[in-house]
């Protein structure tokens, strides 16, 4: 965990000076702890080639410290300021900027943070002083620019290891299919396939780094994964043993990987967006092949401005209609992408909010909800009139996954979100229908154990929500879950010592990412430590809230998101 340290009144009066003079004050409030270790993780484009381009108002720089201090940018800032230091959810950071100010002034910035929420790198010993001075030379020189990433240089990483013709006619194992979960195995660029009945593990398949997303094709066959390095796998639950048919690299960093779920076109299609470049990817669903790749490149909504580098953070499939959902970052537009003829592709373009991020359907499937974590709301899409239902004010930072659906006592059908940036809770009323006092409005807001939320979850046939904080900087809350009863939710939360039940030792054991069976009556958490220290899956009795078992095995690694194949497929939350 980053370390907090003190500043003294001179230097923290000089950062504050300079952010006011960069703009790096946000007109909203300070970034939390635990924003920023969600923003500051590392980039693949840390690892590319990038042609130095020499600007002699710059201080110098030998290209062996021009490409340390890229690697640390890519490490640490580019989440929030962008690859081409324009801005993302942080303030530009080009030449223009950063020359008038000069490098003393950077060096107090980097050093010492800022009431903005600029983390104090030197201080916290996150950077040493001369990483410090060599970043606040580095971010006055010319911004490189990372390789564009077209159709050929895709078709150059894509293999078809299984062709479809030789794979498996039916079912060729005695799993439950549609009950294993795919777990993210995080810094060793795997995933390990579960069986949830008998909690084994059937296989680890090598994948790309730190994997983002794994989605289920409609038919339940094909598991779509997604690593930060753009690097997408296809892997076949029919097999014997299940591992990867096809795999291709859509870029050089990205997020999100979905398949058509339509009646008429399941598993025809995949499609994946991407951080770099700022794209999305239309492949054949059971190879992988690329078919059309569409840029997002354009205007912010608002102000209109042109920007860069607006990235695709996340994509769902339409159940009912052959159509994606592509929501880009930066720009705040939502896509509906109708994919029956990539040759004349019509997009429905829908202006929402800036900085859209992650989100999911409302129990009908028919709206979608997702958050504009930076501007703190959620924006509503009809699916069935194909435009924008509503804009709801939230807490701070909605980080909702795919957030949670259920009936409220008092309020009816509601979705619910938590937050990086609080301890709330929203619950936003669904039902336009039934309730139309209550829709799209947050009916009720609850208090969970802190800030640093990534993901909330219920199912159908419980009456739990389940609450995690894995990015709150308090080990005994990120180390715990907070668990709900949804019939009684002015009753305080309970919490359970996940970290402690695993029994794993030492370590982080932050917990993340309740996952429900497909059976709805257990619950398993993600024990994420290290990756030099013992981690674990801990499996929760959905009634009781009593430990069931615990999942230990030493290729269990820095384990994350887990996706159970029947949740997936049918977008149960």
């Amino acid at each position: 965990m980053r370390r907090i340290a003190r500043i003294s009144p001179v230097a923290w009066a000089v950062a504050a000076t300079l952010a006011t003079v960069t703009g790096a004050v946000s007109a909203q409030a300070k970034m939390t702890p635990e924003e920023v270790r969600l923003q500051a993780g590392s980039s693949p484009l840390g690892q590319e080639e990038m042609h130095q381009s020499i600007n002699p108002k710059s201080p110098p720089m030998t290209k062996a410290e021009f490409d340390k201090a890229r690697q640390i940018y890519f490490e640490r800032c580019a989440g929030c300021h962008g690859v081409l230091r324009k801005g993302a959810t942080g303030k530009p950071l080009t030449p223009d900027i950063t020359i008038p100010r000069g490098s003393e002034y950077l060096k107090t910035f980097i050093k010492y943070g800022s009431p903005a929420g600029m983390p104090n790198w030197g201080t916290s010993g996150d950077l040493s002083d001369a990483e410090v001075d060599l970043m606040a030379r580095y971010v006055q020189q010319d911004p490189p620019t990372p390789p564009e990433y077209g159709l050929e240089e895709m078709k150059k990483t894509w293999k078809v290891i299984i062709p479809p013709e030789q794979r498996p006619k039916k079912k060729m194992n005695d799993w439950d299919i549609s009950n294993i979960f795919s777990v993210t195995l995080r810094d060793t660029g795997e995933i390990a396939l579960i069986d949830g009945a008998s909690k084994q593990i059937i296989n680890i398949v090598k994948t790309g780094y730190a994997v983002h997303i794994s989605r289920t094709s409609a038919s339940g066959r094909y598991l779509y994964v997604i690593g930060r390095d753009a690097r997408i796998n296809l892997i076949d639950l029919w097999m014997e043993k299940p591992d990867n048919v096809a795999e291709i690299r859509v870029g050089l960093e990205a997020r999100s990987v979905e398949t058509s779920k339509d009646k008429k076109h399941q598993d025809q299609l995949a499609i994946a967006g991407s951080y770099w470049p700022p794209q999305y990817t239309i492949m054949k669903g059971d190879t992988l092949e690329p078919l059309k790749i569409m840029a997002t490149r354009g205007m912010v909504v608002g102000t209109q401005e042109y920007h860069p580098e607006p990235r695709v953070a996340s994509i769902v499939a339409q159940h009912d209609k052959p159509q994606f959902i592509v929501n880009v970052k930066e720009t705040g537009k939502i896509l509906l992408v109708d994919y029956r003829d990539l040759k004349n592709l019509k997009t429905t373009e829908i202006e929402a909010a800036r900085f859209l991020h992650d989100g999911g359907w409302d129990a009908s499937k028919r709206y979608f909800l997702v958050a504009a974590n930076e501007s703190n709301k959620i924006a509503v899409v009809d699916s069935k009139e194909d435009k924008l239902a509503a804009i709801v004010d939230v807490g701070r930072i909605p980080h909702p996954g795919r957030g949670a659906n259920f009936v409220h006592p008092k309020f009816g059908p509601v979705w619910a979100t938590g937050h990086l940036g609080d301890e709330t809770i929203a619950l936003i009323g669904t039902d336009p229908k039934k309730n139309p006092k209550n829709a799209w409005k947050v009916v009720q807001s609850l208090k969970a154990q802190g800030g640093g939320n990534l993901f909330i979850k219920t199912h159908p046939k419980s009456t739990n929500l389940w609450v995690d904080t894995p990015l709150n900087p308090d080990p005994k809350i990120n180390q715990s879950i907070a668990v709900f009863d949804i019939r009684n939710l002015d009753k305080p939360y309970e919490v359970l010592p996940i970290g402690e039940w695993a029994g794993v030792g030492e370590g982080a054991k932050r917990i993340t990412q309740p996952e429900y069976n497909k059976a709805g009556d257990e619950v398993w958490f993600s024990v994420w430590s290290a990756k030099n220290q013992q981690s674990a899956i801990v499996v929760v009795d959905d009634k009781t809230r009593k430990l069931k078992t615990v999942i230990k095995d030493p290729r269990i690694i820095t384990p994350t998101g887990k996706f159970n194949v029947h949740n997936t497929q049918h977008d149960v939350y």
